[in-house]
């Protein structure tokens, strides 16, 4: 796809939806020392979008700068302005993110909201590992980022990763199920629903006698839904134990093979054999949540886990469209600068998006209102198809199984959208 013919026309309107004191900020953050050569903040800017989204180099880059009349410089003199520019885009990235938080958080309620959590790699040229990571919470409400943090690849999948407040609801895969992270959740306030995998989190019963997990799923139908109230076992590092509900559906045979099959074909490329009880878990789904029955009956749970698909999809589109695993710098603070200006575009794209109802045929919609942050028509209220909101979250047919223990069969439900915090780390520290 040809983009450069279109930057002279589409810059005003990205600029609309840029905060109006770039010059001041880009001064603050040391971003523009001296302006010889580069004109402007905007300009700045402008060759950091041309640098990251166009894929041209750091030679072409400035050539096509020096012909568009935007600015004069070298690749060299260029990759020093990038560099230096990381501080102020990771800044214009968490000031994109405090004003989504404003233009959704009147129209949502208050009580709960839901976000999905997940991290992606990105790698520079010739590596052979990752060398950042980037972790995202994504609104079920919105369908929006609404927080992103980068670092390093040190930086783990973990609860302790976000900012979370109470009242948050965070739903994460089973890279998520340590018992540290949920611990910092809890204690933040916010409520959580983790998949688990049965040898990571070692479960108790609420007076701290040992749980069996498998020995409590078999007794499960295929189909049916098992409640149990459980807690975290205490680690040895301290972290206490957390209360919570194990929630569990049997698959169905043919879905349970598959997963069987999926196992066995991974570790025969490691040549290994699975485990038994790995085996035996493969047939079931389960879950762990701090969520009370009040809020979200069991098969309500289950339903809002499915939603996380939402999240892989941002990945597709941060990865397949904006191509932000495609690095081409390999400094560590030109990277910073790149990976900073390709979560900045997915923003404006998310914005963008939500808007479009209002844009006229000219092209621009109104850029008063754009300037002014204002929520246009078409913002997403609802969440639409892929975050929307359930008609009944109570079980039909519950009944108990042993102590603490309930099975019922699956009905429709969803999560109340909400909305979130907003922050961003960069290299694990706050701007």
């Amino acid at each position: 796809m040809e983009t450069t013919p279109a930057l002279p026309d589409e810059w005003p309107l990205l600029l609309t939806l840029l905060p109006a004191d770039l010059e001041t900020s880009a001064k603050e953050k040391g971003a523009l020392h001296r302006k010889r050569g580069v004109p402007s903040a905007q300009a700045l800017l402008r060759l950091a979008f041309v640098y990251a989204y166009v894929g041209l180099s750091l030679r072409a880059t400035a050539t096509w700068a020096a012909q568009a009349g935007v600015a004069r410089l070298s690749d060299v003199a260029l990759l020093k302005r990038l560099r230096r520019a990381a501080d102020w885009c990771g800044h214009l990235l968490a000031q994109q993110l405090a004003q989504q938080a404003s233009l959704h958080r009147d129209r949502l309620p208050q009580s709960l909201s839901v976000h999905l959590i997940d991290a992606t790699t990105a790698s520079r040229p010739g590596s052979k590992g990752t060398d950042y990571r980037v972790h995202l919470k994504f609104d079920l409400g919105t369908l929006t980022i609404a927080d992103i943090t980068l670092t390093d690849a040190s930086g783990g999948e973990s609860l302790k990763q976000y900012p979370l407040a109470a009242g948050e609801l965070v739903v994460g895969d089973r890279g998520y199920a340590h018992r540290q992270g949920i611990a910092a959740a809890t204690a933040a306030g916010a409520l959580v629903i983790v998949r688990l995998c049965w040898q990571t989190v070692p479960l108790q019963r609420r007076d701290g006698t040992p749980f069996d997990l498998l020995a409590h799923l078999r007794a499960l139908e295929a189909g049916e839904i098992g409640e149990w109230e459980v807690q975290t076992a205490p680690a040895k590092d301290g972290t206490p134990a957390v209360p919570g509900r194990l929630i569990a559906v049997r698959k169905s045979p043919q879905a349970a093979e598959t997963s069987r099959r999926k196992l066995r074909a991974a570790a025969r490329k490691k040549g290994k054999t699975p485990a038994a009880r790995t085996l035996e878990a493969a047939a079931y789904i389960f879950a762990f949540t701090t969520v009370p029955e009040e809020q979200l009956a069991a098969p309500a749970v289950l339903e809002v886990y499915r939603f996380r698909w939402q999240i892989e999809l941002a990945f597709k589109r941060l990865k397949g469209v904006l191509a932000l695993d495609e690095m081409a710098a390999k400094d560590p603070a030109l990277c910073r600068t790149f990976l900073c200006i390709k979560l900045l575009g997915a923003l404006l794209v998310d914005r963008l998006s939500h808007h479009w109802v209002d844009f006229s045929p000219w092209g621009y919609g109104s850029p008063a209102a754009a300037v002014a942050g204002a929520d246009l028509p078409g913002g997403g209220g609802d969440g639409g198809a892929g975050g929307g909101r359930g008609a009944d979250d109570r079980p039909v047919g519950s009944r108990r199984r042993g102590v603490g223990g309930r099975v019922s069969r699956p009905t429709a439900a969803a999560a109340q959208p909400g909305h979130g915090r907003y922050l961003l780390c960069s290299s694990a520290t706050h701007p």
